[in-house]
């Protein structure tokens, strides 16, 4: 019985992914077939003067872009099914490869980021639901108030022109030295690297988490069962421990792992500002170059990021809280 259950509920969730990913490729598709790209001369690039209009309109014929614009989508999808998803324009290699070369500098990003956020949020929104009215939860929601208002990048070049231009204690921007291989980069060096990136993510998505966490705790601790444990004498960080912590981690869970999708677009800012060669660098770069099949590849694996966050919300959900297991049953 147990067993059904669970596959309903990854059958389910494969649906869902299935439908979302077919419904975001007929909208990517349909976008960039509006767009004045020229599949053409953005290939051929500076040489498209030396190109007569036979061989432009063999090119076109090769591509099939004289094709309706259903059969090229029928064509890429069936591609894409194939696992093929086309070769870039910019990086003249594969578009998996290039998404898998960017996505593993962009992952240590993000997972530094995200992973500080989440704790620092945390800690900070269980500190201000405790001292509430105080002048430490009038600080912390000052604090927080203050980011959730703040561009990001207005951060990261702050952050650049005091940490290295005026202490000079990080390196300006590239995720490694210039002039040096990259099997020859020490890890200290990375770190140095990453850490200003890392540091504009994290501050920039403490806010939320904060402040969602103080507000739960704040209704938590008015409920009537927290006024009982109180009568019979819990007080503070036990009193937190037995009958708070639980109540809130679910919405600061649900919060942190549905913001993968601000995350990526996070990414893609800082990446932009310290000149960080990650996934999100290029994703501009392909949208500045005309590079479709590119674009298109991003923006898919950009959806399964997406989603694999919610689904370990969802997941992480069942393991913690009992009533969300028998509620899916």
């Amino acid at each position: 019985m147990r067993l059904k259950k669970i596959a309903l509920f990854f059958i389910r969730k494969a649906v869902k992914l299935a439908t979302l990913l077919i419904a975001v490729s007929i909208l990517s598709f349909t976008l960039v077939s509006l767009s004045p790209i020229d599949p053409v001369q953005s290939y051929i690039g500076a040489d498209m003067t030396r190109v007569s209009a036979e061989q432009y309109e063999n090119i076109a014929e090769y591509w099939g872009i004289n094709e309706p614009k259903i059969q090229q989508f029928m064509h890429w999808g069936k591609a894409v099914l194939q696992g093929e998803l086309g070769v870039s324009l910019l990086y003249r290699s594969e578009v998996a490869d290039v998404i898998s070369e960017r996505f593993q500098a962009s992952l240590a990003l993000m997972v530094v980021a995200w992973t500080l956020s989440g704790a620092g949020g945390f800690l900070l929104g269980v500190i201000a639901g405790m001292k509430e009215g105080t002048w430490i939860d009038r600080l912390i929601k000052g604090y927080s108030f203050s980011l959730a208002s703040t561009p990001a990048f207005w951060i990261g070049i702050l952050l650049l022109m005091f940490f290295s231009v005026s202490l000079g204690w990080f390196p300006v921007g590239l995720g490694s030295p210039a002039g040096v291989l990259s099997a020859d980069v020490s890890l200290v060096e990375r770190a140095r690297h990453l850490f200003l990136p890392a540091l504009m993510l994290s501050i920039t998505g403490v806010a939320n988490v904060a402040l969602h966490t103080r507000q739960k705790l704040i209704e938590v601790l008015n409920s009537e069962y927290i006024r009982f444990a109180k009568a019979k004498g819990e007080r503070g960080f036990t009193l937190l421990w037995r009958h708070g912590l639980r109540n809130i981690s679910l919405p600061a869970i649900s919060l942190h792992f549905a913001s993968f999708g601000e995350l990526f677009g996070g990414a893609i800012l800082a990446e932009q500002v310290f000149s960080y060669p990650g996934l999100g660098q290029a994703v501009v770069q392909a949208g500045l170059g005309s590079d479709v099949p590119l674009l298109l590849g991003i923006v898919l694996f950009s959806t399964l990021f997406v989603f694999t966050g919610n689904l370990l919300a969802d997941l992480l959900y069942q393991v913690i809280d009992p009533r969300m297991r028998r509620r899916g049953a």
